[in-house]
Protein backbone atom coordinates (compact mmCIF):
# COMPACT_ATOMS: atom_id res chain seq x y z
CA UNK A 1 0.00 0.00 0.00
CA UNK A 2 1.47 4.07 -0.93
CA UNK A 3 1.97 5.96 1.72
CA UNK A 4 -0.45 8.88 1.98
CA UNK A 5 1.91 12.13 1.75
CA UNK A 6 1.35 13.89 5.04
CA UNK A 7 -0.94 16.81 4.94
CA UNK A 8 0.88 20.42 4.66
CA UNK A 9 0.88 22.11 7.88
CA UNK A 10 -1.70 24.62 8.71
CA UNK A 11 -1.27 28.50 8.05
CA UNK A 12 -0.84 29.94 11.33
CA UNK A 13 0.52 33.24 12.48
CA UNK A 14 3.98 33.11 14.49
CA UNK A 15 6.59 35.44 15.94
CA UNK A 16 9.65 35.99 14.06
CA UNK A 17 12.72 38.68 13.92
CA UNK A 18 11.62 41.92 12.72
CA UNK A 19 14.57 42.00 9.75
CA UNK A 20 12.34 38.40 8.54
CA UNK A 21 8.35 40.01 8.42
CA UNK A 22 9.41 42.97 6.22
CA UNK A 23 11.15 41.05 4.20
CA UNK A 24 8.13 39.22 3.86
CA UNK A 25 6.41 42.40 3.61
CA UNK A 26 8.83 43.69 0.83
CA UNK A 27 7.94 40.75 -0.86
CA UNK A 28 4.31 40.75 -0.40
CA UNK A 29 4.34 44.31 -2.06
CA UNK A 30 6.40 43.41 -5.00
CA UNK A 31 4.10 40.18 -6.04
CA UNK A 32 0.52 42.37 -5.68
CA UNK A 33 1.94 45.25 -7.49
CA UNK A 34 3.64 43.03 -10.09
CA UNK A 35 0.03 41.71 -10.64
CA UNK A 36 -1.09 45.63 -11.38
CA UNK A 37 -3.81 45.19 -8.26
CA UNK A 38 -5.22 47.42 -6.63
CA UNK A 39 -5.22 46.25 -2.26
CA UNK A 40 -4.58 48.56 0.65
CA UNK A 41 -2.74 47.71 3.73
CA UNK A 42 -4.98 47.68 6.69
CA UNK A 43 -4.87 46.00 10.23
CA UNK A 44 -1.92 45.82 12.12
CA UNK A 45 0.09 48.32 9.81
CA UNK A 46 -2.27 50.57 9.24
CA UNK A 47 -3.22 50.90 13.42
CA UNK A 48 0.61 51.50 13.77
CA UNK A 49 0.94 53.92 10.83
CA UNK A 50 -1.79 55.67 12.12
CA UNK A 51 -2.72 55.92 14.81
CA UNK A 52 -0.39 53.85 18.08
CA UNK A 53 3.00 52.19 17.52
CA UNK A 54 2.20 48.46 18.29
CA UNK A 55 3.36 44.89 16.87
CA UNK A 56 1.90 43.02 14.58
CA UNK A 57 2.72 39.50 13.38
CA UNK A 58 0.59 39.29 10.30
CA UNK A 59 0.25 41.11 7.27
CA UNK A 60 -3.28 42.04 6.27
CA UNK A 61 -4.19 43.60 3.04
CA UNK A 62 -7.68 44.33 1.54
CA UNK A 63 -8.51 43.84 -2.27
CA UNK A 64 -11.61 43.76 -4.59
CA UNK A 65 -13.38 40.54 -4.53
CA UNK A 66 -13.25 40.20 -8.09
CA UNK A 67 -9.34 40.48 -7.73
CA UNK A 68 -8.36 38.08 -4.33
CA UNK A 69 -7.90 35.12 -6.52
CA UNK A 70 -5.67 37.12 -9.01
CA UNK A 71 -3.92 38.62 -5.36
CA UNK A 72 -3.31 34.79 -4.18
CA UNK A 73 -1.74 33.64 -7.30
CA UNK A 74 0.31 36.32 -7.01
CA UNK A 75 1.33 35.05 -4.03
CA UNK A 76 2.19 31.68 -5.06
CA UNK A 77 4.05 32.65 -7.38
CA UNK A 78 6.16 35.01 -5.71
CA UNK A 79 6.99 31.93 -3.09
CA UNK A 80 3.85 31.79 -0.87
CA UNK A 81 2.25 28.95 0.29
CA UNK A 82 -1.46 29.46 0.12
CA UNK A 83 -5.30 29.09 0.95
CA UNK A 84 -8.46 29.93 -0.06
CA UNK A 85 -9.34 29.74 3.38
CA UNK A 86 -12.59 31.13 3.49
CA UNK A 87 -13.71 31.82 0.08
CA UNK A 88 -16.69 34.16 1.35
CA UNK A 89 -14.13 37.06 2.57
CA UNK A 90 -10.30 35.39 3.63
CA UNK A 91 -7.46 33.74 1.69
CA UNK A 92 -4.13 33.40 3.30
CA UNK A 93 -0.40 33.22 1.86
CA UNK A 94 2.48 32.33 4.06
CA UNK A 95 6.21 32.80 4.09
CA UNK A 96 8.90 32.29 6.68
CA UNK A 97 6.08 32.13 9.12
CA UNK A 98 4.32 35.32 8.49
CA UNK A 99 0.77 35.37 7.29
CA UNK A 100 -0.51 37.38 4.62
CA UNK A 101 -4.55 37.75 4.99
CA UNK A 102 -6.23 38.62 1.98
CA UNK A 103 -9.45 40.31 2.99
CA UNK A 104 -11.92 40.72 0.42
CA UNK A 105 -15.00 41.27 2.59
CA UNK A 106 -14.21 42.78 5.90
CA UNK A 107 -16.57 42.44 9.03
CA UNK A 108 -20.07 43.95 8.41
CA UNK A 109 -19.74 43.75 4.52
CA UNK A 110 -17.14 46.39 4.15
CA UNK A 111 -15.75 46.17 1.02
CA UNK A 112 -12.23 47.75 -0.96
CA UNK A 113 -14.84 50.20 -3.07
CA UNK A 114 -13.75 53.59 -4.60
CA UNK A 115 -14.37 55.82 -1.90
CA UNK A 116 -12.21 53.89 0.06
CA UNK A 117 -10.15 54.00 -2.36
CA UNK A 118 -9.65 57.72 -2.79
CA UNK A 119 -9.36 57.94 0.71
CA UNK A 120 -6.40 56.36 1.32
CA UNK A 121 -3.25 57.69 2.02
CA UNK A 122 0.55 56.85 1.70
CA UNK A 123 2.42 56.48 4.92
CA UNK A 124 6.01 55.82 6.55
CA UNK A 125 6.15 52.38 7.60
CA UNK A 126 9.65 51.13 9.07
CA UNK A 127 11.32 53.24 6.11
CA UNK A 128 8.90 52.35 3.73
CA UNK A 129 5.95 54.13 1.53
CA UNK A 130 2.68 52.12 1.90
CA UNK A 131 -0.56 52.59 0.71
CA UNK A 132 -3.00 52.10 3.94
CA UNK A 133 -6.91 52.61 4.52
CA UNK A 134 -7.54 56.31 5.61
CA UNK A 135 -8.27 56.68 9.68
CA UNK A 136 -12.23 57.04 8.84
CA UNK A 137 -12.32 53.32 7.11
CA UNK A 138 -9.79 52.24 9.59
CA UNK A 139 -11.95 52.92 12.23
CA UNK A 140 -14.99 51.50 10.96
CA UNK A 141 -13.66 48.11 10.25
CA UNK A 142 -12.00 48.19 13.89
CA UNK A 143 -15.33 48.65 15.41
CA UNK A 144 -17.12 46.17 12.94
CA UNK A 145 -14.21 43.47 13.95
CA UNK A 146 -13.94 44.43 17.52
CA UNK A 147 -15.08 41.07 19.59
CA UNK A 148 -14.17 39.69 22.67
CA UNK A 149 -10.50 37.63 21.53
CA UNK A 150 -9.93 41.15 19.97
CA UNK A 151 -9.97 44.01 22.70
CA UNK A 152 -7.34 45.93 21.03
CA UNK A 153 -9.40 46.64 18.13
CA UNK A 154 -11.36 49.23 20.04
CA UNK A 155 -7.94 50.72 21.56
CA UNK A 156 -6.29 50.82 17.86
CA UNK A 157 -9.34 52.90 17.17
CA UNK A 158 -8.90 55.19 19.72
CA UNK A 159 -5.34 55.63 19.10
CA UNK A 160 -6.34 56.48 15.79
CA UNK A 161 -9.23 58.87 16.58
CA UNK A 162 -6.32 60.38 18.99
CA UNK A 163 -3.72 60.81 16.49
CA UNK A 164 -5.44 61.45 12.91
CA UNK A 165 -7.64 63.88 11.33
CA UNK A 166 -10.81 62.45 11.05
CA UNK A 167 -13.57 63.42 8.65
CA UNK A 168 -15.97 62.86 10.69
CA UNK A 169 -19.09 63.50 8.25
CA UNK A 170 -17.33 60.91 6.23
CA UNK A 171 -17.21 58.67 9.29
CA UNK A 172 -20.43 58.69 10.12
CA UNK A 173 -21.69 58.14 6.75
CA UNK A 174 -19.73 55.02 6.15
CA UNK A 175 -21.01 54.26 9.95
CA UNK A 176 -24.62 53.11 7.73
CA UNK A 177 -22.69 49.18 8.07
CA UNK A 178 -22.98 49.66 11.57
CA UNK A 179 -23.83 52.76 13.81
CA UNK A 180 -24.51 51.02 17.05
CA UNK A 181 -21.08 49.59 17.11
CA UNK A 182 -19.42 53.03 15.91
CA UNK A 183 -21.15 54.76 18.64
CA UNK A 184 -20.23 52.70 21.54
CA UNK A 185 -17.03 53.14 20.61
CA UNK A 186 -17.12 56.76 19.96
CA UNK A 187 -18.88 56.97 23.52
CA UNK A 188 -16.01 55.17 24.76
CA UNK A 189 -13.39 57.61 23.37
CA UNK A 190 -15.35 60.37 25.00
CA UNK A 191 -14.67 58.84 28.27
CA UNK A 192 -10.48 59.35 27.66
CA UNK A 193 -11.15 62.68 26.64
CA UNK A 194 -10.81 62.09 22.80
CA UNK A 195 -11.82 65.13 20.64
CA UNK A 196 -15.37 63.23 19.13
CA UNK A 197 -17.57 66.54 18.30
CA UNK A 198 -21.03 65.88 19.72
CA UNK A 199 -22.49 66.10 16.36
CA UNK A 200 -20.71 62.73 14.94
CA UNK A 201 -22.41 61.00 18.80
CA UNK A 202 -25.60 62.86 17.94
CA UNK A 203 -26.27 62.08 14.15
CA UNK A 204 -24.92 58.18 14.81
CA UNK A 205 -27.55 58.13 17.38
CA UNK A 206 -30.58 59.36 14.89
CA UNK A 207 -29.10 56.41 12.31
CA UNK A 208 -28.75 53.53 14.80
CA UNK A 209 -32.50 54.63 15.95
CA UNK A 210 -34.05 55.21 12.85
CA UNK A 211 -33.39 52.01 11.31
CA UNK A 212 -31.81 53.48 8.47
CA UNK A 213 -28.56 50.68 8.25
CA UNK A 214 -27.22 48.31 6.39
CA UNK A 215 -26.00 45.63 8.10
CA UNK A 216 -25.71 46.79 12.07
CA UNK A 217 -23.42 44.40 14.01
CA UNK A 218 -25.07 42.70 17.11
CA UNK A 219 -22.53 39.87 17.36
CA UNK A 220 -19.08 39.47 17.09
CA UNK A 221 -18.83 40.50 13.21
CA UNK A 222 -20.05 39.12 10.09
CA UNK A 223 -19.58 35.23 10.24
CA UNK A 224 -17.30 35.80 12.63
CA UNK A 225 -14.67 37.76 10.79
CA UNK A 226 -12.46 39.05 13.75
CA UNK A 227 -8.84 38.52 11.77
CA UNK A 228 -8.58 42.25 10.98
CA UNK A 229 -5.80 42.72 13.25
Amino acid sequence: MADVPAAPPPIEKRLVPEELYLEVLDRTMEALDGADLTYLFVGGIASAALGRPRLSIDIDVIVRPHDAVQALEALGEAGFRTEEYDPAWLFKGERDGVVVDVIFVSSGGVYLDQEMQERSRVVEFAGRNLRVAGPEDTILMKALAHSEPTPRYWFDALGIIGRSQIDWDYLVRRARLGPRRLLSLLFYATSKDLPVPEGAIEELYRLAMSGDVVGDQAGDGEDGHDVEG
